[in-house]
């Protein structure tokens, strides 16, 4: 019993990180879907934004929409304050009165999260694409041009940028949290050629807004938004050139949070659009689904099985005693990588690596218990940089 439990943790554990990524790109290169782009196309947008007590970003955000290499005729910008009393709304007013396009600023009262901002601020738009930014995000100057080029292609109904992360002086973090973006990045070019992505930044997308559906304030737009897009016949592709640059989180506790959030609300988007995972439906976009996101945050599971099988069969000797050996050395790395970073030392690779995989899988195991009992997120506080 042990033996089969051991060798099925083992690949199962390896299909959700390495076998899905590899048939994933095979696929790919067999039956490409290339996106039509045309960097001419400009159609008229309107970037949303959602924010709670952001006095810290908000005019850094706000400048930076600013200095968009974008006509300004075909430009708006609409921020949502969720009941913010921090002064952030007189920062919006304040750079408003001196934009070269329209800046407008609504109120959210009472406070109710981000999703349902996003349903009160779309109606008001006057832009035919709508794009989605964080209240922290820096774009790059090119990246609205970069993301419209995309909707010359009349199959394509949503499309998200390129997030890296980079320390205070704008170098770029090289830590697991910046390795596990490029892995992310890197499947999300071969599900851009497979037809569409299954996951999203949110900090950095664009979508046509005849698309936008309406959402409950308890589900996750990042996540259940693309989804809408797909389930209505489109694609949603990713664009490696429309740059997002966003500091990491100096903290694990605070990377641990976001993540048991994001995870939990991702868990109640996949309850919510599980007829996207009907194969018979959806064949290859249900494929896509269940592999990269349903197993991905349950991998926990084998991981606990693989854990316990080789502490079992250690004993045993051969292949099982190597395993233990190697269990033993990842979760020490793991932890020496935690201890390391609580006591404000820099990270190699060699500690990140295994540190943040074991984050994200505690993570996603709180999120799952959370999920089973019931909880639903809606509001938070913002990111601490």
């Amino acid at each position: 019993m042990l033996v089969p439990l051991f060798w099925l943790s083992l690949l199962l554990l390896f299909y959700i990180y390495f076998g899905y990524p590899l048939m994933a790109r095979a696929v790919a290169a067999l039956w490409p879907r290339p996106v039509k782009a045309n960097a001419e196309y400009q159609p008229k947008v309107s970037i949303l934004i959602a924010a709670y007590n952001e006095v810290k970003d908000i005019e850094a955000t706000l400048q930076n929409k600013l200095a968009l290499d974008y006509p300004a005729d075909k430009l708006e910008v609409l921020v949502i304050s969720d009941e913010s009393d921090d002064g952030t709304d007189d920062i919006i007013a304040r750079v408003a009165s001196e934009s070269r396009f329209p800046v407008r600023l609504f109120r959210q009262v009472p406070r109710r999260g981000k999703t349902a901002g996003l349903n009160t601020l779309v109606p008001e738009t006057t832009g035919d694409i709508i794009l989605f930014s964080d209240a922290n995000s820096q774009w790059d100057s090119q990246a609205v041009r970069q993301l419209c080029s995309n909707f010359a292609d009349p199959d394509v109904g949503y499309v998200t940028g390129k997030m890296v992360y980079v320390n205070d002086d704008g170098s770029l973090v090289g830590d697991g949290c910046s390795t596990y973006m490029k892995y992310e990045n890197w499947l999300r070019e071969q599900e851009t050629r497979l037809g569409s992505v299954v996951g999203v930044d949110g900090g950095i997308d664009a979508m046509r807004k005849g698309l936008y559906r309406p959402l409950a304030p308890d589900q996750l737009p990042d996540f259940v938004q693309p989804l809408k897009v797909v389930e209505q016949g489109y694609r949603v592709i990713y664009d490696p050139q429309a740059l997002l640059k966003e500091e990491t989180l100096n903290d694990s506790n605070s990377e641990f949070s976001m993540r048991v959030r994001v995870s939990l609300r991702a868990l109640w988007a996949l309850k919510d659009m599980r007829h996207l995972m009907n194969p018979v439906r959806y064949p290859l976009f249900a494929w896509q689904l269940v592999s990269h996101k349903l197993l991905r945050y349950t991998a926990f599971v084998p991981l606990i099985t693989l854990a316990i099988s080789t502490l079992i069969l250690a004993p045993a000797r051969g292949v099982y005693t190597l395993a233990f050996i190697g269990l033993v050395i990842f979760m020490a790395l793991a932890w020496t990588g935690h201890k390391r970073e609580g006591e404000g030392q820099p990270l190699s690779v060699i500690y990140s690596i295994p540190y943040y995989f074991m984050l994200l899988n505690i993570a996603s195991y709180k999120a799952t218990a959370a999920f089973l009992k019931g909880e639903k997120k809606v509001i938070w506080n913002p990111r601490k940089g």
